[in-house]
């Protein structure tokens, strides 16, 4: 995820890395009960945002580039959610905005809490199976 200060713990950050066609899946199951409590799209669109970075030695920020984003925004009853992922696919991040918002409704928080608990733990063992190929290639330059 792009924004600065987000973490594993936030359920939107998990929700932004999670995989297109999960999301879908997820958001689906539950548009027949948030249409009855009058699911509105407020903004489905592709952006460019600048990428920032902190500089490891001053730790002055900088703006590494731009990135493309799909970013949605909907409102359920008086709820809002929002999400923006990276790339264009307008379905995922409309996906990730609809469930961002029903964690939201009290009807709807357990199950989505529940889904987004799994779908972090599943992303961990991602991490740390890709830092553990990255360490698998880490030279030691004081025995090389």
């Amino acid at each position: 995820m792009i924004l600065t200060g987000a973490t594993l713990t936030d359920p939107l950050s998990v929700l932004c890395r999670a995989e297109a066609g999960w999301l879908i899946e997820q958001a689906e199951a539950l548009l027949p009960e948030l249409q009855d409590l009058g699911l509105e799209v407020l903004l489905n669109r592709t952006a460019l945002t600048l990428l920032p970075m902190q500089d490891t030695v001053s730790g002055q920020p900088f703006y590494l580039g731009e990135v493309l984003l799909a970013e949605a925004q909907v409102r359920v009853g008086e709820q809002q959610g929002y999400a923006a992922v990276v790339g264009r696919d307008l379905v995922q991040a409309l996906a990730a905005a609809v469930l961002d918002a029903a964690g939201t409704l009290p009807q709807f928080e357990q199950r989505v809490t529940a889904l987004i608990g799994a779908e972090r733990v599943r992303q961990a063992a991602d991490d740390d199976r890709t830092l553990r190929e990255i360490e698998a290639t880490r030279v030691e330059m004081e025995t090389f």
